[in-house]
């Protein structure tokens, strides 16, 4: 018998244990010998009346220290005390499975170690696009292949927000009370709209597709608290709407060698991009490869028994190895790709500027793009009396350029403001 340990009983935790007892009988045919809870670990028993008394421990320490359990199940999330129970585990020879996103893309350097020094698996499926199949395939079944893009939505609150401004025109602010009145949002929505969320996920990502340790702190950062409803009408007549995108590339640095680009925040992408069709709180996840070609993950990203599935099918995996006498794929970092500074990454922007509407304005716009070596594609021209919006979308630049470019355009005497400055991915040519 393979004893199990659970960290949390919450969202996910209480799911993981319906399936436990749900599909026992299947679970333990699939494995070889079944699974059994060995206690769950809990800040308020008196809050789990659905779970047997005797399992319910305030002490996770004294439950994961145990010598009865063989398998530690972590969903209680941050970084403490998760990180010092789940490195106790594995120092005492327990293999662990986690869905906790922050802990791995701040410091799963230390989990991976302490699990290869111990000999034991570390499994973290559930951390990144809740049900989807993504990291396993990524580890093990695109092992002979090179990867060379991973782009997605991996965040479902923030695909709810931006799903429904662009359907409804509402602003950010209605959105999200309507998130939060469903129940996508927490209460403190931070992790979601400022993308901390989508940014460990992008980490993770980028460290196996790349065969490089990612932290979180080498994704660059941007959230959607700053779209309003004048964006997604923008986006709009031209065919787009706007993502919050977690994009992983391997690119080439100015000395020519090759790096690792990794990062998150929003973008108009065509309205033809398989991505921009995927609303509600659904995620989905491209990964482009060498031989494979282009391969699409989709299905819902989050929600408690999305993410216990994900759980159990990890457990499912790592008790096999136990009773089998062997281990899963080790952590892969032979690369060693340093990190693109998000200055030196290709992009394009959209950029809607509101000006005096008088002669050579455009001129001197053009020359200030020109100025900072960045190439115009498509200009658009909007007249109200005695002034204009100026809708430009640029061929990919450098993003120190771009961004000089936009800051240079705000200072001319005769733009009254940026009105919109988003990056623009998914089009032709690019």
């Amino acid at each position: 018998m393979i004893r199990v340990a659970l960290l949390g009983c919450g969202v996910v935790g209480s799911q993981v244990v319906r399936l436990l007892d749900e599909q026992a009988a299947d679970l333990a045919a699939r494995i070889g010998t079944p699974l059994e809870l060995a206690g769950i670990a809990v800040r308020r028993p008196g809050r789990h009346p659905e779970v047997p008394e005797h399992l319910l421990t305030t002490d996770a320490a004294a439950l994961v220290a145990r010598d009865d359990v063989d398998i530690v199940v972590e969903v209680i999330g941050g970084i403490e005390p998760a990180r010092s129970l789940l490195l106790s585990a594995l120092d005492s020879g327990k293999s662990v499975v986690s869905a906790n996103k922050a802990l791995l893309a701040d410091d799963g350097a230390t989990l991976h170690d302490a699990a290869a020094k111990a000999g034991v698996d570390l499994y973290y499926e559930a951390a990144v696009a809740g049900a989807i199949p993504l990291l396993r395939p990524l580890r093990e079944s695109l092992a002979g292949d090179r990867i060379t893009r991973v782009m997605g939505i991996v965040n479902g609150t923030t695909n709810f927000i931006l799903s429904r401004m662009d359907a409804t025109g509402a602003g950010f602010d209605e959105a999200l009370a309507e998130a939060t009145a469903l129940g996508y949002a927490e209460a403190d929505p931070t992790a979601d709209v400022d993308a901390y969320d989508a940014a460990a996920k992008a980490a993770i990502l980028a460290g196996l597709a790349f065969h490089t340790r990612v932290t979180l702190s080498d994704v660059h950062r941007e959230g959607i608290g700053e779209i309003t409803a004048a964006d997604i009408a923008s986006a709009r007549a031209i065919d787009c709407t706007v993502k919050l995108l977690a994009i992983c590339e391997r690119v080439r640095g100015d000395d020519g060698t090759e790096r690792v680009s990794v990062r998150t925040h929003p973008a108009m992408i065509p309205r033809s991009h398989p991505l921009a069709g995927v609303g509600d709180a659904f995620n989905a996840v491209f990964v482009e490869a060498e031989a494979a070609g282009s391969l699409m993950f989709y299905g819902r990203g989050a929600g408690g028994a999305p993410t216990a599935s994900a759980v159990l099918g990890d457990l499912v995996a790592v008790a096999r190895n136990r009773v089998n006498g062997s281990r899963g794929a080790r952590e892969s970092t032979y690369a060693e790709l340093p990190i693109q500074p998000m200055g030196e990454v290709g992009t394009r922007y959209h950029v809607a500027l509101d000006v005096n509407d008088q002669p050579g304005v455009l001129a001197q716009v053009a020359a200030g793009f020109a100025e900072q070596g960045v190439s115009i594609q498509t200009v658009r021209q909007e007249g109200r009396g005695d002034a204009a919006t100026l809708v430009l979308v640029t061929h990919s630049a450098s993003d120190s350029a771009l961004s000089a470019t936009v800051q240079k355009l705000a200072g001319m005497p005769f733009v009254r403001r940026a009105a919109g400055v988003l990056r623009v991915e998914g089009m032709a040519g690019e």
